[in-house]
């Protein structure tokens, strides 16, 4: 891979972790804000639900996030665009659909079909 990409993907990553720190902050600060209270059920009801809501969000975010810096620390060490089961070269173009992918498209599609057919 050429270092313009890796410089390109490296950046976008970078940023893409920065992004999703600031929300995971805001997250945090929202959440230790003095209790509201809700004299009507249905109103607190509907808090609860956004607010779960919101923390799974906040939960595959915070999944995300490791899996960026895992794939920014295989940038640092030359194994980025590296497939892990074959060791061939991820296309760019999967690299753009998903930048923190650890397979090509062809073993990927080989994995999904192996949890397909044994129903995971």
């Amino acid at each position: 891979m050429k270092k313009k990409d890796i410089g390109f993907f490296k950046e976008l990553l970078a940023k893409r972790l920065e992004d999703l720190l600031d929300q995971a902050d805001d997250t945090v600060s929202g959440m230790t804000t003095p209790k509201e209270n809700f004299p009507d059920p249905t109103d607190r009801a509907s808090h609860e639900a956004n607010r779960n809501f919101m923390l799974r969000i906040r939960d595959r975010e915070h999944k995300l996030i490791k899996k960026i810096k895992k794939t920014l620390q295989r940038i640092e060490n030359g194994t980025f665009g590296i497939c892990e089961q074959c060791e061939e070269e991820i296309t760019i173009e999967r690299l753009k659909a998903r930048p923190v992918t650890t397979q090509c498209f062809d073993c990927k599609s080989k994995e999904e079909a192996l949890e397909k057919a044994l129903g995971i």
